[in-house]
């Protein structure tokens, strides 16, 4: 799917619009693959891989941003100061290793972006735990297991079902919440809102423009500081590190939340939107002035090769509610 149409779709979709209607037939085929997938495993046709130790999914049943990968930085974290080991997993969405060859692929900061995905490298950065990318999740995980982890967080991968899980975590954007409520290809949804039934715990990040599940819990995404990208210095929030209006630039699944933040934090910004897991070229951030660029945390990892002498990162942690986290220490303690 194209750029334009892609996110075209996408627009339609969360707004519900009429002419998605005549997807419905496919609609409904999905749904149809996807109810026989999960009877398939369910009743044993199909076989889940055990890890022998806890495995944590935080996943979506939708499409586009939804917050999750600052989630899992923060679950990874907090699982580190309760004394576990904690490694990541990730499919590496955007990343390639060439015809399959290099898995699993154990993630750096010095791994390019083009072979891993630009957040499992972030992941890296942010927590400084094991991360792993691998299609094939299991493999991924025995992986994480012979470095020592005994717990794994898989970033995304509520959908893979090969894979065992204790805790399913399901992340929501507060703002777009589940669209107009269909799945593939008339609308957003993965799954069914019926699984939400199913899974551990429903998170949704910032205030809820729609009416949530029952019991679900609240997290946010907060602004935490500046990062330089020419040389990964840090700097407070405010004062604000540069000067002026600055060209904002975002290849995530919602560029119109980064967008609003910088706004509240002052910052006077051009925006410039890109698709999900966009790869930047030098082209895509040649504007014709001198002022400041301003990115994600997500895209710096596909520019910090760039010669940008006025290249900023806005770094952003997720603040989970009181009562989830101690939903989740309560959980991770049945876990021991």
């Amino acid at each position: 799917m194209s750029r334009g149409l892609g996110e075209r779709w996408l627009r339609a979709a969360y707004g519900d619009a009429a002419w998605l209607r005549a997807l419905r037939p496919l609609e409904a085929l999905y749904r149809w693959v996807q109810a026989r997938r999960a009877a398939a495993y369910r009743e044993g046709r199909r076989t889940a891989w055990q890890a022998g130790v806890p495995v944590i999914v935080v996943g979506n049943v939708t499409l586009g941003g939804t917050g999750k990968s600052p989630l899992v930085a923060w679950l990874a974290r907090h699982l580190k100061a309760s004394g576990w080991r904690p490694g990541i997993v990730s499919r590496g969405y955007g990343g390639k290793t060439g015809q399959g060859a290099g898995y699993p692929l154990r993630v750096t900061t010095q791994t390019p972006a083009a072979r891993s995905g630009d957040e499992p490298r972030m992941l890296v950065r942010q927590t400084g735990m094991p991360v792993v990318v691998d299609p094939d999740r299991p493999r991924g995980v025995r992986a994480l297991l012979e470095q020592g982890c005994d717990i794994v967080l898989s970033d995304d991968g509520l959908q893979h079902l090969a894979l065992g899980r204790d805790i399913e975590l399901v992340v929501v954007d507060g703002r777009r919440g589940f669209g107009n409520g269909r799945c593939l290809p008339a609308g957003p949804l993965r799954e069914p809102l019926s699984r939400l039934n199913e899974v551990d715990a429903v998170l949704v990040n910032g205030e809820a423009a729609f009416a949530p599940p029952d019991g679900a819990y609240r997290f946010r995404l907060a602004p935490a500081r500046w990062r330089a990208l020419a040389d990964d210095a840090l700097f407070p929030l405010a004062p604000l590190p540069f000067r002026g209006p600055v060209h904002a630039v975002a290849g995530i699944g919602n560029p119109g939340r980064f967008f609003d933040t910088l706004a509240d934090l002052g910052v006077e910004a051009k925006p410039h939107a890109f698709p999900d897991h966009h790869r930047f070229t030098a082209e895509d951030l040649a504007f014709d002035d001198d002022l400041p660029v301003v990115m994600t945390a997500k895209d710096a990892e596909k520019c910090d090769a760039m010669t940008l002498a006025q290249g900023w990162v806005l770094e952003v942690e997720a603040e989970p509610s009181a009562d989830f986290v101690a939903w989740l220490d309560r959980r991770l303690a049945g876990l021991r």
